[in-house]
């Protein structure tokens, strides 16, 4: 969890969409995520959301860390959850498609995922 919360709060030094992504995917890997998978997730998000919602995920994962019980192990409950205390509600879902549109998500939920959010 600290290495994402690295790289999220990396974003708030104004850094493009491209850095953000590679940052994100940087991230993730570190967190055992396959760079393939990682760089997806990246990408997607730094594509759909803007700078000012990175910024606030990062604001919300930092606080998440201060209570988080093995702030070494990122699980896809972690991300759903620190996404989903982000005031945007755009976060949650794009971070969930995502996760769902780059293999983080067995392939059941991301079916019921794109049902939900109109995924693809």
């Amino acid at each position: 969890m600290r290495l994402l919360l690295v790289g999220i709060v990396a974003l708030t030094t104004g850094a493009c969409a491209t850095v953000a992504a590679e940052r994100i995917a940087d991230t993730l890997t570190g967190y055992g995520i396959e760079r393939a998978k990682a760089e997806c997730v990246g990408d997607r998000l730094g594509r759909e959301l803007s700078m000012s919602q990175l910024q606030e995920l990062g604001r919300v994962a930092r606080a998440y860390r201060e209570n988080d019980p093995n702030p070494d192990r990122l699980t896809l409950n972690d991300l759903i959850r620190v996404s989903s205390q982000v005031r945007d509600p755009r976060v949650p879902i794009e971070v969930a498609k995502a996760a769902g549109n780059c293999g983080l998500v067995p392939s059941p939920y991301t079916t019921m995922l794109g049902a939900f959010t109109g995924a693809t």
